[in-house]
Order: structure tokens, then sequence, then C-alpha cells
């Protein structure tokens, strides 16, 4: 995989599991959605950050490639953007409990709607036709975190290519949640990024072993029908 070693022990699992490589290797463009996590000035700009990942900077022309291809394709793009605000303090009183006030904080201040550090960075390419969400916990699948299991099977997508950050944290959660809701979950391994690569190579391969598939963007693209640029 291309950025990526997986580990011995997950393609092993994931071969006895699955019977091939790639379960999800063959895409449906119109049924599928490339869910964009918290590509947010609050985590790709160092100044304010609630929790600054400098590999940010390094996927967001690879998940604006993904995105542009899937777009060609008929597929569905969607921003996800995390959102701390008083119904979030409240309805995830035992997490905000367990955190330095000073953590807090920054945290708060760093998400807050219309703050600097909630908007999109800059260097992700969004366009009119895309849909922007909010999500109010670390995955955007469970029901507390936002609508979007909802809003995309209201599309007929049942398939979802998770990109963003942190590989660890927010993408992992959204795509477990998200496998278990049964879709077809696809995690874009050059397109996800975290601060520690133990942490993000250990993400990817524990989701590849049980949850669902692993696929660098250009893999992803050729199971679409589109030339990688």
């Amino acid at each position: 995989m291309t950025g990526f070693d997986m580990p011995e022990w997950a393609r092993r699992a994931a071969l006895a599991r699955h019977g091939c490589e790639h379960p999800f290797g063959a895409l449906d463009p119109a049924r599928t959605a490339l869910v964009v996590i918290d590509m947010q000035n609050g985590f790709m700009v160092r100044e304010g950050a609630a929790s600054f990942i400098e590999a940010s900077l390094t996927i967001a022309p690879v998940i604006n490639r993904l995105a542009a291809a899937l777009r060609e394709a008929g597929g569905h793009v969607v921003w996800v953007q995390n959102t701390h605000d008083p119904d979030t303090v409240a309805g995830w009183s035992n997490w905000f409990a367990m955190n330095s006030a000073a953590f807090n904080e920054g945290a708060l201040a760093a998400q807050a709607r219309g703050s600097f550090g909630h908007a999109l960075h800059e260097a992700m390419d969004v366009q009119p036709g895309d849909e922007r969400i909010e999500k109010h916990r670390f995955s955007a699948f469970m029901p507390e975190g936002s609508d979007l299991a909802q809003r995309l099977r209201g599309r007929g997508c049942d398939t979802v290519l998770i990109t963003g950050v942190t590989t660890n944290v927010c993408c992992e959660s959204s795509a477990r949640d998200a496998a278990q809701m049964n879709f077809r979950t696809i995690m874009v391994s050059d397109a996800t990024a975290a601060n520690d690569p133990v942490a993000h190579r250990s993400a990817l391969a524990t989701f590849y072993s049980i949850f669902g598939d692993v696929m660098p963007a250009d893999m992803v693209i050729a199971a679409l029908g589109v030339r990688p640029a």
C-alpha cells in the first residue's frame, strides 16, 4: 500500500476473515460518500489549535484529489466539522469532567461554531455541491455525534470513505461506528493522519483486521473507475 506498510498480522487476519485482500475493492460511485473528518483550522493551524496535527497539511492534497475523483464519478462529498457548544458539554459531561479546565477552555474556544478554529482550512477544496455537517463527538456516525448516517442513507449511500484527522481518534471512531451501522467502510491510508506514526499504523491495522477495508487513495480512485491524475 502506497505510503503505508500493513502489518503482517493484520493482513493474515483480514485474509482469514474475508477470503480476499480487499472486500470492498469494487465501488459504485453513486452509492459512495467521501467523509472528510475535522480538516479544520483548529487542527491544521498551530497557533490556537485544539490539537495541532502537523501531518494534516500533507494529506490535504490527497483528500482534494480523492474528492475531485468522486465528484467526477457521481459520488458524494461530506465535510465534517468538529463542534463544541453548550449542548456538547452537557451531553458529554463525563468526558469534559475528566479533562483539565485549561484543556477544556482551549478545546471549546478552538471548536466553537463561528470561530477561526471551527472553519475548514483554506487548503481544502470545498465545492458548492458538497455537504457540510457538524459533529459533537469523536464519531460522526453515533446518534449523539451527528445525523450523518441518516443523511447518507437518504441519498442511497451504502459505502463510506473515511479521511481526515486524526487516524486513531475521530477517523477510527467514525469508521468503526459506520461499519457497525452496516456501511461498507474504507479507511484511506494516505488521506488520514496522526501525529504518531505508530498510532496511525495501529489504528489502520486494527480496523483492517476486523471492521472493514483499508486502501490508499489511488486504489480507491481506481475502484471508482476513475483514472488517477
